[in-house]
């Protein structure tokens, strides 16, 4: 061994190949970082493009919210209400237009205003039963009659008008509304809200009136009877006055306030109304989607709700609910523009922007008792209450990670803020459809299921009252009563 002289081996190439390996690692490592931020940078190009588009005006000024919105449906959003503060009765015009005390010499004109008078309670009712026996569809001549598998789309209405506006906005702006039926049922009779309505002109129209509403019966059940019991009363005291309803408070000792009631009879009444009741939807059996006059819809919202129709059998055989809306406070469109999950449906996720057809209604229907005697006023946590305790086959939705319906309202019957007239919610959304427009995040050409994050089993619960006067829940059994 110590006199042996090392001979070098041959280069086989071995070294020269880790060396080329290490090098292509490394360019495609640095590709895939270049391509990362050029994807980071577009969509931050599109966020600030948009910014930029806006930056003259405030984001949710009048005319910020103008802008984002076609000329052409300007006249939704414009007021032209009934109800004028300035009377211009007498005022006196000459022929060069010139008021009478002015310099001109020309003939003098009258100009007379007829002053509005809102109709009073009599004639109210008068109008609802007028409305809800006629039945009559608007625009029907130029959109044909309903076909048996369109969409009907029911609206919910109070007296937030600013806020419709906007959603009749956004349903103008939607692919093939024009098949759709658009139903607006109503508990406040209003001349402006109804004005805006029937001015609708990209779809079939149908009013319906909740005729057993607090406006209607202001002095008297289902509205509040000077005999009620105040809500704090305690039941000793409300059995020695004799108060209406003494002996059935509610889970937590309240008595019944007839401004929430009211919520949950309208719903119940206007699905009866609606699936059971019309002419128009008599042999209908596709989907029917619920949403409120505080919501706003993406331009594919139909276009979506059918491919999930479509695509139930083989996603979600057990879905009978599909959900169109989420109450996210951020919205991932890159992320989630095609991906739905499906679970049990729970009532304070899934409450907007839903759909189901008549076969689940029907399963709904036969649990009537369970929805109206549970105590709960609120017609979302009845509808769970019936899914679990009384349906064979459980609401069990699809719902899209990425949503089509948006709640832009500020207030309601749960939440009162401040500025209850801002545009704040309304010029965001706006925004966040801009940015899923412009970078091609809608009308997605396929859907992909996803394993939802682990949920933990919906227990069943006590309601949250305000349900225990037994008057509430004969109202309620009765609206299920055929009348056809």
């Amino acid at each position: 061994m110590r006199g042996r002289v090392l001979i070098p081996l041959p280069n086989t190439g071995a070294m020269g190949r880790k060396r080329n390996n290490f090098y292509m690692r490394s360019i495609f490592i640095l590709a895939l970082c270049i391509f990362g931020l050029l994807q980071y940078h577009n969509f931050n190009y599109l966020d600030s493009r948009d910014a930029m588009l806006s930056e003259s005006v405030t984001n949710d000024s009048v005319d910020a919210i103008m802008s984002m919105v076609p000329a052409t449906l300007h006249k939704y959003l414009t007021p032209h209400t009934r109800n004028h503060t300035i009377s211009a009765a007498g005022l006196q015009l000459n022929s060069s237009g010139s008021s009478s005390g002015g310099s001109g010499n020309g003939a003098a004109t009258t100009i007379s205003f007829e002053v509005y008078r809102p109709p009073n309670n009599t004639e109210i009712k008068r109008q609802i039963v007028r409305y809800n026996e006629m039945q009559l569809v608007l625009n029907e001549e130029t959109f044909g009659p309903l076909q048996n598998d369109s969409v009907i789309i029911v609206v919910q209405v109070h007296t937030r008008i600013n806020y419709l506006r906007h959603l009749i906005v956004s349903l103008a702006q939607a692919r093939d509304i024009s098949k759709s039926l658009l139903i607006f049922s109503h508990d406040f009779y209003d001349d402006d809200i109804n004005d805006l309505v029937q001015q609708i002109d990209f779809c079939k129209v149908l009013q319906i009136f909740y005729p057993y509403s607090i406006q209607t019966h202001p002095h008297e059940f289902p509205g509040v009877d000077p005999n009620d019991c105040p809500r704090n009363i305690k039941k000793e005291q409300a059995l020695i006055s004799n108060c209406n309803n003494a002996l059935y408070p509610d889970l937590y000792g309240h008595y019944r306030e007839a401004k929430f009631t009211q919520t949950k009879h309208h719903w119940w009444w206007k699905a009866n109304r609606v699936f059971n009741e019309l002419e128009v939807t008599r042999f209908h059996t596709g989907l029917v989607l619920f949403l409120e006059e505080d919501h706003y819809v993406a331009e594919d919202f139909l276009y979506l709700l059918a491919m999930m129709q479509q695509r139930t059998k083989d996603l979600c055989p057990q879905c009978n609910i599909l959900s169109l809306g989420t109450y996210l406070k951020t919205f991932n469109y890159y992320t989630y523009h095609s991906k739905v999950e499906s679970m049990p449906w729970i009532s304070s996720k899934h409450n907007m922007g839903f759909a189901f057809n008549r076969t689940t209604w029907t399963s709904i229907r036969r649990c009537a008792r369970h929805f109206c005697s549970y105590d709960d006023y609120n017609w979302d946590w009845s509808l769970q209450h019936v899914s679990q305790q009384c349906m064979q086959r459980k609401l069990h939705a699809m719902i899209v990670k990425g949503p089509r319906v948006f709640h832009i309202g500020e207030c309601g019957v749960h939440h009162k803020n401040k500025n209850c007239e801002s545009n704040q919610v309304i010029s965001k959304v706006q925004h966040v459809l801009r940015i899923a427009r412009n970078s091609h995040q809608l009308f997605p050409r396929s859907l992909i299921m996803t394993v939802p994050s682990l949920i933990k089993k919906s227990k069943l619960r006590k309601g949250n009252g305000g349900w225990g006067d037994l008057r509430d829940h004969d109202l309620c059994l009765n609206m299920t009563l055929p009348t056809r």
